[in-house]
């Protein structure tokens, strides 16, 4: 930008000198041609009156040297101006908080690195908000799963007088709030989720025999229930925390969504293992089948908020898993994880 400043002014300067001296030079010639007698009657006649036609000259030679210098300069001044102008309306855009700004081509370096910076900026501060509603819808969601688990079973315990199921009751209340701290741990830790290497291996048959209990006052109450079945014994790679919240979204997925009895089954494929969570309802209808990850997509019955397996699909992904849907109508999920030997 100083460069061209600069440049602007010497062209400037540079026009309005040469106009002047050659405005002057053409003066002196054409007085020179009069001859002797018409310069002796201008000047030396009277000097007072000499001295006052040679200043005024100089003067019609300077302005019109001045205004020819204003001319040529024009487009360049009018190019720096526009420039300007458009590099404070990026940034009173960027101000008003829009995302979406294109970098300007003016031509002059400066100002084009400033509203590379200035679009670039824009674009990370979209993204960054957008990654704080995502996760703030995320950890809400995951919350709410063992939050509804933990408020049935204190109501199970409120409307018993019987010791022995007080403590049972007790007990599993005990393990959601492990478990609801260890949702809230892994929210705290999921910026680092990834970088740490392979996920752990965790017993398959541990978590669906923990999610059973879980389930098991709401597939009562809806006078349902869940069939697991399969081989045992086996062991995957995938944060506890993450396959627990995956396979209770399915779950919550089929109690709501669903009919008749959940079937959970288990197998080896290869070095995968996937389970597969299936019910007897109508299944999901072939226009919203292409769709079901996609957040907000929701049968809207429920309470859903849609969230659920798009949230279920991220956190498979995140270990290296994959969450399909298999089959639409009945309708069948299936979770592949890498395989990993027991410990």
């Amino acid at each position: 930008m100083q460069r061209r400043l600069d440049r602007i002014g010497a062209l400037g300067a540079g026009v309005a000198a040469g106009t002047s001296a050659v405005l002057l030079a053409g003066a002196g010639w054409w007085i020179a041609e009069q001859g002797a007698d018409r310069f002796q009657s201008w000047f030396l006649t009277d000097a007072g009156a000499g001295i006052g036609r040679a200043a005024a000259m100089v003067l019609v030679a300077g302005l019109i040297g001045s205004g020819a210098g204003w001319v040529v300069t024009l487009p360049e001044r009018r190019k720096v101006a526009s420039a300007t102008s458009d590099l404070v309306e990026l940034s009173d855009r960027l101000a008003a908080g829009q995302a979406r700004l294109r970098p300007l081509r003016t031509g002059i370096a400066e100002v084009d690195t400033v509203s590379e910076v200035i679009a670039r900026r824009a674009h990370d501060m979209a993204r960054s908000l957008a990654a704080e509603r995502d996760f703030a819808s995320d950890a809400s969601h995951q919350l709410r799963t063992p939050l509804t688990a933990l408020l049935m079973r204190l109501e199970e315990i409120s409307e018993t007088d019987d010791a022995e199921v007080v403590k049972e009751e007790a007990g599993i209340a005990i393990a959601q709030v492990e478990r609801l701290t260890r949702v809230v741990d892994d929210l705290l830790t999921r910026s680092r989720a990834g970088s740490g290497g392979q996920p752990p291996a965790v017993s398959l048959d541990s978590v669906i025999a923990a999610l059973q209990r879980e389930w098991q006052p709401a597939f009562e109450q809806a006078r349902r229930s869940v069939h697991v079945h399969g081989e045992r014994g086996l062991f995957v790679r995938m944060m506890p925390v993450g396959l627990s919240q995956v396979l209770s979204t399915l779950l919550e997925n089929s109690l709501v969504h669903g009919r008749g009895t959940v079937d959970v089954q288990a197998r080896r494929s290869g070095p995968s293992v996937i389970i597969e969570v299936s019910d007897q309802g109508d299944g999901v209808p072939p226009t919203m089948a292409p769709h079901i990850f996609e957040r907000s997509v929701s049968s809207g019955t429920g309470g859903s908020t849609g969230l659920g397996l798009a949230l279920a699909r991220d956190l498979a992904e995140s270990n290296g898993g994959r969450l399909d849907l298999v089959q639409a109508q009945p309708p069948r999920f299936a979770l592949f994880l890498s395989e990993a030997g027991g410990r």
